[in-house]
């Protein structure tokens, strides 16, 4: 959290990936608290955002997977997480999404509750 073509991921393929997470989505879970989005590689946290804004925060260390994770603990905002390829991801509220490849270059968080 594969990512999907502009536009995102369904609700359903990340609530899928969300429930039958690997061990890193789910210790991501105990380490990130609301309201942030965190960003975790390999387990440790290793960048975490808090506002809403109406552009995408770079993300100048540039992480990427395998063993990358990106978790929501907002309650009704959701996360756009883009790549260095322009791929852009939606993640809803309460949901982690593990990435298996790529770069990630920023992350928007918006006041909307859905994707």
């Amino acid at each position: 959290m594969t990512l999907a073509m502009a536009g995102g991921v369904s609700v359903a393929a990340q609530t899928a990936a969300s429930a039958s997470a690997p061990a890193p989505v789910r210790a991501a879970a105990d380490t990130c608290s609301y309201p942030y989005v965190c960003l975790f590689k390999n387990g440790t946290r290793i960048g975490q955002f808090q506002d809403v804004t109406s552009g995408f925060q770079d993300l100048p260390s540039r992480p990427s997977g395998p063993n990358l994770v990106v978790q929501n603990t907002r309650n009704d905002d959701v996360a756009y997480i883009r790549r260095a390829n322009g791929i852009t991801t939606c993640l809803p509220p309460k949901t982690s999404i593990g990435i298996v490849s790529g770069t990630l270059t920023g992350i928007r968080i918006d006041s909307r509750s859905t994707c």
